[in-house]
């Protein structure tokens, strides 16, 4: 098991699959990590679907409106369209790589569009680099990343079962 050296700033992730550990970046992120860890707080994530899942690239999920299954508003069909009820942020692009295990938000085509939903790379994917905002790195349970169902939209999906801040655990 991976060494929690900052409990405040870690993610565990319980997802269908199994636990991820997910290190946050609020250095590199701040606002995008507060909003991680206020919609984590908030029980939003849990229950949420992974609605985009892409063989070689990304699983994506955090979709809070459409994609939480015991939400008013789940809809399989939508899953991937909606936000929370927060406003949209302003874009924190850096100069961290997307590989591997790194988390980065999802947006629309406007950059300053990222609101609850994210992505987690399977692969190294360069192209998304200073596009998109990078807020943490899976540090335990991307095994758990692999085995997630996959399609675009994916059929009977895995789901975040529950995501918890580690000082709250």
């Amino acid at each position: 098991m991976a060494e929690i050296k900052d409990p405040e700033n870690t993610i565990i992730m319980e997802t269908s699959k199994g636990k991820v550990v997910i290190q946050l970046l609020p250095d590199l992120a701040p606002g995008h990590v507060a909003r991680i860890k206020e919609l984590t707080r908030e029980g939003a994530y849990d229950g949420v679907v992974f609605h985009r899942v892409i063989e070689d690239f990304m699983a994506q999920t955090g979709d809070v409106q459409y994609g939480k299954t015991a939400g008013k508003d789940f809809n399989p069909a939508r899953a991937g369209m909606g936000g929370s009820d927060k406003p949209d942020l302003k874009a924190e692009f850096s100069n961290m790589s997307h590989v591997r295990g790194t988390c980065s938000m999802a947006r629309s085509q406007m950059p300053n569009s990222a609101n609850s939903q994210f992505f987690i790379c399977f692969t190294d994917s360069p192209w998304l680099n200073k596009q998109y905002s990078v807020w943490g790195q899976v540090i335990e349970g991307m095994d758990n990343i692999d085995k997630i169902k996959r399609g675009e939209p994916v059929k009977d999906p895995d789901t975040i079962v529950s995501m918890k801040v580690a000082a709250d655990a």
